[in-house]
């Protein structure tokens, strides 16, 4: 018997949260944006597991924006260095959600 092709890929997308009492951002910020790898069988079902995770985590997920799968991205011209191309790898390995970057945003008040 052969092991069934997983129709799973890596979406990147790009996650703004709010606050939230216990989300460990620095107690100054606003909120952040998150840059994840997640997998899933459409872009649909990784945005669904990846705000499901963050939700968990205590984070407040406001939006997400889509980059698309890695052959997307590179068919739009993006430049992917093979870091990020590990992390998206993994995260189709574990069939999981990465979260690669957190910047917090701050007022400038």
């Amino acid at each position: 018997m052969t092991k069934k092709e997983s129709r799973q890929q890596v979406y990147t997308l790009l996650v703004e949260v709010g606050r939230n009492a216990g989300d460990g951002l620095p107690e100054e910020a606003t909120g952040a944006a998150l840059m994840c790898y997640a997998s899933g069988i459409d872009e649909a079902e990784a945005v669904r597991e990846t705000v499901a995770i963050l939700k968990q985590a205590d984070l407040a997920p406001l939006d997400v924006s889509g980059y698309g799968t890695l052959e997307e991205r590179l068919a739009e011209g993006h430049d992917i260095a093979d870091d990020e191309k590990e992390l998206m790898a993994r995260a189709l390995e574990e069939n999981s959600v990465i979260v690669a970057q957190m910047t917090p945003f701050f007022d400038k008040a």
